[in-house]
């Protein structure tokens, strides 16, 4: 069986900490066994590795987040990366065809899509692997997994199973009759009492479920050729174009821990500490939260039920059951303030705009030692760079030199410059010039060695 991790949201929910770079699931806010700060991400990819299901794995993601993801879990893991977002039915099409033509799987082999982002216990993983047999004994065209509610949700949708089973290998397998989304939880409790389990977005079926799906459509089913007409594909949930059309769907049972961390309320619950950064909570707030990725302390005193959140994209401070509320509430065109890259982190310090159409921007850049900058050139901006921390090799138009802490360099527009960490460096960016297009930036190498063999004077 192939996985597929299904990694495309922003998670706008968990603002400001996520923005459009750094969706929730890379927020480094859980702990794992050894008491390190991971993420949503790097927990559930660790989990399954420990299940045995990695080598068989696959992550579809955007463009916008192939070098966090990469910086998270390595580049080893293979990407199906969408060159734009439409929602999990083209996402889930893409990774059906990459699998089909690239990968040259069978048509008979069973593929299982899972969210990057459920908290789960390590057992939820055993289940996963068990959904092929599931399909393989039933005959059916989808295979799902539900949980068994601990209580009545409104912030979950639901599974209502039919009244008739089967079992294999003493696994409980479930005829689905149909679906309900986030009821009241009235209707909630009365879906429990017969049976409804929780749809934790699971499912699984054999590739050419989707490929025959595909040529229904008229669609492409070679992965190049569908890249190609990606845009032009319905922005549409699985769910909808083809879950709740599928009358031959079964759901596996599962009684364990499962939670979707897609709000601040749901995510602190979960975290190991009540104060992540700088700053005091102080002994009479109870059930309150401090994540802090500013450099100023904050402090937060006898108020409790809340989640105060600082980023350099703002601040938040919630009572926790409003929290979800977030989406609706926040204009999110402001552009991401800070961004985690395959080589370290850019802080946005400060953005000026001026009367005669200059702009003025400052950043702060982290470079792990190394790592290295493109090389790369602006179109239209002159940078100044002014080294705070480490020591690193610098190209600017071929010529190699040696910076250290206390340099101050100047780039002028149209010219040519990377660097390369020898430890961790940090420097400010200042850019001036008319106001950034999209395309302002040229990449001509990215790899160290081949800056070196291309790029400088001899």
């Amino acid at each position: 069986m192939k996985l597929v991790l299904l990694s495309g949201g922003s998670g706008k929910r968990l603002w400001p900490l996520s923005n459009d770079a750094r969706s929730k699931q890379f927020l480094r806010v859980l702990q794992d066994d050894d008491m390190q700060m991971v993420s949503m991400v790097q927990r559930v990819w660790h989990q399954l590795e420990l299940s045995g299901l990695g080598a068989d794995s696959y992550i579809a993601t955007g463009k916008s987040q192939i070098e966090m993801m990469q910086s998270q879990v390595g580049t080893e893991v293979p990407l199906i990366v969408e060159p734009e977002r439409r929602d999990t039915f083209p996402a889930i099409a893409l990774a059906a065809t990459y699998l089909y033509s690239v990968k040259s799987i069978g048509l008979n082999e069973v593929v299982a899509i899972l969210p990057v982002d459920p908290y789960v216990e390590n057992h939820f993983f055993d289940v996963v692997q068990q959904l092929e047999g599931a399909i393989n004994h039933s005959g059916a065209h989808i295979g799902l997994i539900g949980v068994k509610p601990t209580y009545p949700s409104s912030k979950y949708g639901y599974i209502i199973p039919g009244p008739s089973g089967q079992s294999h290998e003493e696994l409980e397998i479930l005829q689905v009759q149909r679906f309900q989304e986030k009821p009241k939880e009235e209707q909630a409790e009365l879906l429990i009492s017969n049976g409804a389990l929780w749809n934790c977005g699971v499912f699984a079926f054999k590739l050419d479920y989707i490929i025959n799906k595909l040529q229904e459509k008229g669609l492409p089913i070679q992965y190049e050729e569908l890249l190609k007409q990606y845009g032009n594909l319905p922005e549409i949930s699985f769910d909808y174009e083809v879950l709740e059309k599928e009358r031959e769907t079964i759901v596996i049972p599962y009684e364990g821990y499962w939670k979707d961390l897609g709000t601040w309320n749901t995510l602190t619950e979960e975290m190991g500490s009540k104060q992540i950064g700088k700053g005091i909570v102080s002994l009479d707030c109870t059930n309150t939260h401090l994540i802090n990725e500013l450099d100023i302390p904050v402090v937060v005193l006898g108020v409790s039920d809340i989640v105060v959140a600082t980023s350099p994209d703002g601040i938040l401070v919630t009572d926790k059951s409003a929290s979800p509320r977030i989406k609706e509430t926040i204009n999110f065109n402001t552009g991401p303030k800070y961004e985690e890259r395959h080589w370290g982190w850019c802080k946005t310090l400060d953005v000026q705009q001026y009367d005669d159409g200059n702009q003025v921007t400052t950043k702060r850049l982290h470079v792990i030692s190394g790592k290295n900058l493109s090389y790369c050139l602006s179109r239209s901006c002159q940078e100044v760079w002014t080294i705070v921390r480490g020591n690193a090799e610098f190209i600017h138009n071929g010529n190699r030199m040696s910076i250290k802490a206390g340099n101050v360099l100047h780039i002028p527009a149209m010219t040519m410059h990377g660097l390369k960490a020898i430890t961790d460096v940090e420097f400010i960016v200042v850019q001036s010039g008319p106001l950034i297009m999209e395309n302002d930036l040229v990449e001509l190498y990215t790899d160290w060695e081949e800056i070196e063999q291309h790029c400088v004077k001899i």
